[in-house]
């Protein structure tokens, strides 16, 4: 039983998909059920084998009440996985802190809200897995992204953390990094006051398919793995140099393509 926010488009249709085949039971949740129910008919979900569960990540007050529905339908889950999220294309000096606050309610707090309603069902099955999709700038910032990539560091310290408490009662934890996908993330990224982007970026365009994406993130997901960098050569590379030449790579970051 795996519950997907985020899966109405993107990495999340493109999951959707991947997990049906290995014949997973999915709980499919993002804002907008018409178009939740679009992918769930372009997937050809068997009946019985699927729940839609409309969903806001901004809003956490009713987290505990979507828990229960899936309880109540499945009684048991196995596998979240926190897709939903929102980027950013804006300098740090002309984003607004609400800008920055809703990336950091969303993406964060959102994620960490689900995973908080899930651990004591799965702590007391002693099992399940907690997986957030992060990003290659969760590892290292990168310009036009300030308040995105604080989000998605903010994940890694959260998991890394908690993984190694829940480890003992075998509930893990993977932290999945994407590089450039080709999806719609760019064109519905905030820009410095607050609105969609509305453009793709170049590299996002070039960047791997969104079902190669998903069929790395599940082949993570059944070897158990802790974390996974999911991208092109110049992503891997960019971790690789942030971890290990930390000035060097500061002098590169500066005067890459980003956008």
């Amino acid at each position: 039983i795996v519950w997907l926010t985020g899966a109405s488009s993107g990495i999340g249709e493109a999951l959707v998909k991947a997990l049906a085949k290995e014949g997973a039971k999915l709980v499919l949740s993002a804002r907008r059920e018409q178009e939740l129910q679009a992918v769930a008919n372009n997937a050809q979900l068997a009946t019985g084998s699927y729940m839609i569960l409309p969903l806001d990540l901004a809003d956490q007050s009713n987290f505990e009440a979507k828990k229960n529905e899936v309880m109540a339908k499945f009684g048991r889950i196995d596998v979240v996985i926190n897709n939903g999220g929102i980027s950013q294309r804006s300098l740090a000096k002309d984003t607004s802190l609400d800008v920055d606050r809703k990336l950091m309610e969303v993406n964060y707090f959102g994620t960490v809200g689900i995973s908080k309603v899930v651990l004591p069902h799965m702590l007391a099955q002693k099992d399940g897995m907690l997986v957030s999709i992060s990003s290659a700038v969760g590892k290292f910032g990168s310009p036009w992204r300030s308040g995105y990539s604080a989000s998605k560091h903010a994940l890694h310290g959260f998991f890394d953390s908690l993984r190694a408490e829940v480890y003992n009662d075998n509930v893990r934890a993977l932290i999945v990094c994407p590089g450039f996908i080709q999806t719609n993330v760019s064109k519905n990224a905030l820009t410095g006051t607050g609105e969609k982007l509305g453009t793709m970026d170049t590299a996002t365009e070039n960047g791997l398919t969104a079902d190669d994406c998903a069929n790395q993130i599940v082949a993570a997901i059944k070897a158990e793995k802790e974390e996974v960098v999911i991208g092109g050569a110049k992503e891997k590379f960019g971790v690789c140099m942030k971890r290990h030449f930390p000035a060097i790579f500061s002098n590169m970051i500066r005067k890459m393509a980003v956008r």
